[in-house]
């Protein structure tokens, strides 16, 4: 039986700013629903993606920002990160992990650049929202068999 993520929640501490931002980001507006003064569900997908973040209001307890290490895979990490950047999205340089092993928290075996060869799930950046939601876009060209 297949089971499939489709949606994320993402806790956030202003709707609109973070409306705003993934919008700037290229994500696609799916739906914004303000359904009550209580409650509001914005939903957002990445391009390319079949999973999709929804936020808003009265949806989730967690705090702003408490959402780490979401991964965007693409097959270009130099051509996505330039697509952010160019889109007014602050994002970290292109890096790979020193030990050529999943990077560390903190990024102290992080080494300017891609991972050499290019090497598939070697190579990263990274990005917050404007509450502090931590993003990574991982290049991946060649799947592992089986994925």
């Amino acid at each position: 039986m297949d089971m499939k993520l489709e949606v994320l929640v993402l806790p956030v501490s202003d709707v609109d700013a973070s409306k705003a931002y993934y919008e700037r980001a290229g994500f696609r507006l799916d739906a914004d629903f303000d359904i009550s003064e209580e409650l509001r569900i914005v939903q957002f997908t990445p391009p390319g993606s079949e999973m999709s973040i929804i936020f808003g209001r009265g949806i989730t307890d967690s705090a702003p920002g408490s959402v780490q290490n979401l991964h965007l895979v693409v097959t270009d990490i130099v051509a996505a990160r330039a697509e952010l950047a160019g889109r007014g999205i602050e994002v970290s340089e292109v890096w790979h992990d020193a030990d050529g092993i999943f990077h560390r928290a903190g990024g102290k075996n992080r080494v300017s650049g891609p991972a050499p060869d290019r090497a598939d799930y070697g190579s990263f950046v990274s990005f917050e929202d404007p509450d502090g939601n931590g993003w990574f876009l991982q290049e991946i060209v060649k799947r592992l068999p089986g994925r």
